[in-house]
């Protein structure tokens, strides 16, 4: 039982090894063809690219959040002025999200300014 089991598994690692031919013609050719694609160009125009996409993104992305921020401080500012005691209360429990989620957003594009200044 043994034996026919070795065998089968001898045979198919025959079959699979002569099944997989590489043919080294065209891997050469892939890598040549990749080579003469980057011939010319400069690098640092990727980069630039880049780093002007990225401080676009930055920059839409940080007023975005800062306008978000405003305008929910502005309606708990506001409910807290007009609200009752009750209200008052919850305002003061919507507070602690509030700031948490700010020191986050800000802290994230403060790594992330960080990180680009670094790169560069």
């Amino acid at each position: 039982m043994v034996k026919k089991i070795f065998l089968i598994l001898v045979l198919i690692i025959l079959l699979i090894s002569t099944i997989n031919i590489v043919q080294a013609s065209s891997i050469f050719q892939g890598a040549d063809n990749f080579i003469s694609t980057g011939e010319g160009k400069n690098p640092i125009d990727n980069l630039d690219n880049l780093d002007n996409a990225s401080e676009k993104i930055y920059n839409i992305l940080l007023i975005l959040g800062t306008v978000i921020a405003v305008i929910v401080g502005s309606i708990l500012g506001i409910q807290f002025i007009t609200g009752s005691v009750e209200q008052k209360g919850k305002v003061k429990e919507s507070l602690i999200p509030f700031v948490i989620g700010c020191v986050v957003i800000f802290g994230a594009f403060g790594i992330w300014r960080l990180v680009i200044i670094m790169l560069r």
